[in-house]
């Protein structure tokens, strides 16, 4: 089998604005690629560049993208782990957009074995509850999300802080007081505290019943994870920090965080996702399959590597809930109520609707 041409298309799905501590998205900033073989099957992925975060935007992506199209001819996609040295041959980081690659060659494969993904690495269905994130608003504002949220079933929420940390404790004040306390919450700071704000924060929230905190500094403060993680009365879960099995392994040895945290987009793909569920397999470290604002494309590929990775017991899989204001995806994950399953078609299972291509500016390399 060898990679005979990609079709490379700006994905932009128009959104609700999103707030978080580093910036504002008002669309999701995402890329579609499709990789065609001689066999005629073709593999789907999709990546959401999130520039705050990562530093790439849809326009990095698109530009590297036709770049690593042409590295790919007449390879053979088969082979994963080759094609993807090939790519981090070229550039170094850019992992969102070659997480878009490493996407699409795992969906040739699966469809190639005739499985779903999920079986084609190794897994398994079981029972998956997504939770569902509030962006940073007025207290008043993110109670009545919480509210709502909770009227439609959701037992899980993922509370967006990292702005004024006094504004911070108010907003989880009044999201615990709005729903009670049979709702689990988690704290994603986003990197928005400075060490003594993140330990004022979480000394005070503790009365609220928090399951745990996401990234409460910036990344550049991660000499100072270990000091926090054992002096926090919540548990701290690394995400910024955590791009490679490397991060994993220091995060891990240094006792920086209890948890962390996977993205696509932070590790290049479901390849090297793999080695640091791995890692955090090997001692015992939980770990929270996330995202940043992707279709049920990529979606789908999250759960299908989660269903193969037994130490991933969170799950971040609401981005197409929180104010995509279209589904331009056929097939692929479906959600009863904040449950989420996967079909059993070979590969992702998932691909673009073809009338939504239509709008959307495209490239054939």
């Amino acid at each position: 089998m060898k990679i005979t041409h990609t079709e490379i298309y700006r994905f932009s799905i128009p959104t609700e604005p999103f707030v978080i501590a580093t910036g504002t998205m008002h669309f999701a900033q995402n890329v579609l690629i499709r990789i065609y073989t001689d066999t005629g099957i073709y593999g789907v992925g999709e990546c959401s560049a999130f520039p705050m975060i990562v530093g790439e935007t849809q326009e990095t992506c698109l530009a590297m993208a036709k770049d690593f199209a042409k590295i790919l001819i007449d390879k053979d996609p088969l082979d994963i782990p080759e094609r993807m040295n090939d790519l981090m041959g070229y550039a170094a980081n850019n992992n969102t957009i070659k997480s878009a690659f490493d996407m699409a060659l795992f969906d040739i494969a699966a469809k190639h074995a005739g499985l779903p993904l999920y079986q084609f690495l190794g897994g398994h269905k079981r029972t998956v509850e997504t939770d569902m994130t509030i962006g940073i608003g007025s207290p008043e504002n993110m109670a009545q999300y919480a509210i709502k949220y909770k009227e439609q079933g959701c037992r899980i929420i993922k509370i967006k802080l990292g702005k004024d940390v006094h504004d911070d404790i108010e907003r989880v004040k009044q999201i615990r007081a709005a729903v009670g306390n049979d709702i689990k919450l988690r704290l994603d700071a986003n990197q928005g505290w400075s060490f003594d704000d993140a330990l004022f924060a979480l000394g005070a929230m503790e009365p609220f019943n928090i399951e745990f905190c996401e990234q409460p500094m910036r990344t550049w403060y991660d000499d100072l994870l270990p000091e926090l993680s054992l002096n926090s009365p919540i548990k701290i879960m690394a995400d910024e920090s955590c791009y490679n099995h490397h991060d994993a392994r220091k995060l891990i040895n240094s006792k920086s965080c209890e948890y962390l945290n996977i993205k696509f987009s932070k590790s290049g793909g479901i390849l090297e996702a793999q080695k640091i569920h791995e890692v955090a397999l090997q001692t015992g470290v939980k770990c929270m399959i996330g995202g940043m604002l992707e279709s049920r494309i990529a979606i789908s590929a999250k759960l299908h590597f989660a269903l193969a990775s037994p130490n991933v017991v969170f799950y971040d899989l609401d981005s197409c809930l929180i104010g995509h204001l279209i589904d331009p995806v056929t097939g692929g994950v479906t959600y009863n109520g904040f449950f989420v399953d996967v079909p059993d078609t070979p590969g992702l299972g998932a691909d673009a609707d073809s009338r939504f291509l239509l709008s959307c500016d495209k490239w054939i390399v």
